[in-house]
């Protein structure tokens, strides 16, 4: 027999303060973590603008993919700039 544990559901907050206090108190390898997303976070000033003219659905297309994961399509514009210029 196995020693591996199944993991727990991961439970769901209605605010901070209970997340806060999970995570404080549970031993998260006892949880599944697999649905979870990396996160990022943005701290450089944006001291530059960039100004494009695209075709509309282009851009229809750009907001649908950025409302899909719940981020501004700005933000997804400039995420992908990040990715690209990553990968170089």
């Amino acid at each position: 027999m196995s020693n591996e544990k199944t993991p727990k559901p991961f439970p769901s907050f209605k605010t901070d303060g209970e997340a806060e206090r999970f995570v404080d108190q549970a031993d998260l390898t006892d949880y599944d973590l697999s649905g979870f997303k990396p996160a990022s976070f943005e701290f450089a000033k944006k001291g530059a603008q960039v100004n494009l003219r695209v075709p509309q659905p282009l851009l229809d297309a750009v907001k649908t993919k950025a409302k899909a994961q719940g981020i501004p399509f700005t933000r997804y514009i400039r995420m992908l700039m990040e990715q690209d210029i990553a990968h170089r």
